[in-house]
C-alpha cells in the first residue's frame, strides 16, 4: 500500500471528549456514501450512546496527530450475540475525508487486529460496499479475504446496494516493510483487558 510521509501520529483508546470528532468523521462516511447504509448524520447523542456502551471486549480507538486532533476512529463489535461465536468480532474503520489515503486506515485496522488477537478472537469480519473497491483493496492487502456478496442488502438514496463480507482469521499476515514503517510513527495505547464474550451492538 501507498503511506505518504506525515507527522508521527497515535492510537489511542476513544473517550467521551472524542464524540464530536467521531460525530464529525462518522457523518463524512455517510455524506460521501462510501462507509456505511446508514443516510441520516448522526447526532451528538448517537455517538455518545454508542461510546458508552462498549466493554472492554469491544473497545473503540481513534488515530490522532501530535496536537490531538481526531483524525479517524475504528471499533471491535460484537458479530453475533450466540455464545458459539464469541470468538468473532466485526471490524469498523473510518477515517477523516482529509486524511485518506495516508496509511490510517491501515494502522487502525492492524491495531484492532492486534488488540483482537489479544483479546482471545479467533477470526475478524466486515462488511464493505461493493462499490468501495477501495476499501476492499486495503482490507486484502491486510489478509483478508472475500467470503460473500449480498445483493441488494439496503437502500441508499432510493437506490439499492449490494454489500461485500470479507474475513480474515487471526494473526493477520506479516505487517508492512520497514520502509513503510518509517513513513508513520504509531505510539498505540492497548486496550483495556477483557473478554472477547462481552456484548457490544455491531455498528456498521
Amino acid at each position: 500500500y501507498s503511506m505518504s510521509a506525515a507527522p508521527s501520529v497515535g492510537i489511542r483508546l476513544a473517550s467521551l471528549a472524542d464524540i464530536e470528532a467521531i460525530r464529525a468523521i462518522r457523518n463524512e462516511g455517510i455524506a460521501d456514501r462510501c462507509a456505511t447504509l446508514d443516510e441520516q448524520p448522526h447526532s451528538f447523542d448517537d455517538v455518545r450512546r454508542w461510546l458508552v456502551s462498549r466493554d472492554p471486549g469491544h473497545p473503540a480507538f481513534v488515530v490522532h496527530d501530535d496536537g490531538g486532533a481526531v483524525l479517524g476512529f475504528a471499533s471491535l463489535n460484537e458479530f453475533n450475540p450466540r455464545f458459539c461465536y464469541r470468538y468473532v468480532a466485526e471490524i469498523s474503520c473510518y477515517i477523516s475525508r482529509s486524511n485518506r489515503g495516508r496509511g490510517l486506515g491501515t494502522a487502525l485496522v492492524r491495531h484492532l487486529a492486534d488488540t483482537a488477537l489479544g483479546l482471545g478472537y479467533h477470526k475478524l469480519v466486515l462488511t464493505a460496499l461493493a462499490s468501495n473497491t477501495a476499501s476492499q483493496r486495503l482490507y486484502a492487502r491486510l489478509g483478508f479475504r472475500t467470503v460473500g456478496r449480498f445483493t441488494e442488502q439496503g437502500m441508499v438514496d432510493g437506490v439499492w446496494v449490494d454489500t461485500v463480507v470479507m474475513d480474515a482469521l487471526l494473526p493477520l499476515p506479516e505487517g508492512p516493510s520497514p520502509a513503510e514503517r518509517r513513513s508513520i510513527t504509531l505510539n498505540s495505547q492497548p486496550a483495556r483487558s477483557g473478554s472477547p464474550s462481552g456484548r457490544q451492538a455491531t455498528v456498521t
